[in-house]
């Protein structure tokens, strides 16, 4: 099977409320269209019972579509509905604990906002780690952003892949890449445009674009 940092261009997170009346199945399969390669189920409003029912659906579109599933915050319904892995904060469950629920080959991503909290992920034993917010975002009203010096320092501090997100969008994803990122998360700017499958196509193109030009 092929490694995270091979499958993983852009990230998307769900922000159900950009939906625009589109059922999850038609974002989904609009992810698909346009070349992701993930998908992270993401409902702070839902109850236990309502993100299960979600993530039920998630798993059944994902594999329809050759993608993979990640579940934010609860390990245990990841493992209910059999997908591929847990998206954890550092408010969450414990990543070892997670570990002990999902088994040695689950992915699990843990969130960070500084280099030293990427090693702390890294050293509890995360698949990957994510740092953010980058810039300012609607998503997560008053909290600071975290720049583009803390994520290259976070790439060059700790060995697993590093995923970002936070305030990229079209307009500065090219800063993103020239700092090192190469794991791009994204909710408004995947799901705030009318056409998703054309909005990530175009979105991964400027990251293998870059991965193109480094190989150079």
């Amino acid at each position: 099977m092929a490694s995270f940092s091979e499958i993983v261009d852009i990230y998307p997170v769900t922000g159900r409320e950009f939906f625009k009346g589109r059922t999850d199945e038609e974002v989904i399969a609009a992810l698909a269209a346009g070349g992701a390669r993930i998908v992270q189920l993401r409902d702070k409003k839902a109850t236990g019972r309502e993100l299960y029912n979600l993530s039920v659906l998630y798993r059944k579109e994902t594999l329809r579509h050759n993608m993979l599933l990640i579940i934010n915050d609860r390990p245990d319904i990841a493992l209910l509905c059999g997908a591929d892995g847990v998206h954890l904060g550092r408010g969450d469950i414990p990543i070892p604990q997670a570990r002990k629920i999902l088994g040695p080959a689950a992915i699990i991503g843990g969130s960070s906002h500084s280099p030293e909290e990427a090693a702390q992920v890294e050293a509890e034993g995360a698949t990957y780690v994510n740092i953010g917010p980058i810039f300012q975002t609607t998503t997560k009203p008053g909290v600071k952003a975290v720049g583009l010096e803390a994520l290259s320092r976070t790439i060059t501090k700790v060995q697993i892949p590093v995923t970002c997100m936070g305030g990229i969008t079209e307009d500065n994803i090219k800063d993103v890449l020239g700092a090192g990122g190469r794991h791009i998360g994204a909710v408004g700017a995947v799901f705030g445009h009318e056409d998703i499958s054309l909005t990530v196509s175009r979105l991964i193109s400027f990251i293998k674009t870059k991965e193109r030009s480094t190989k150079l």
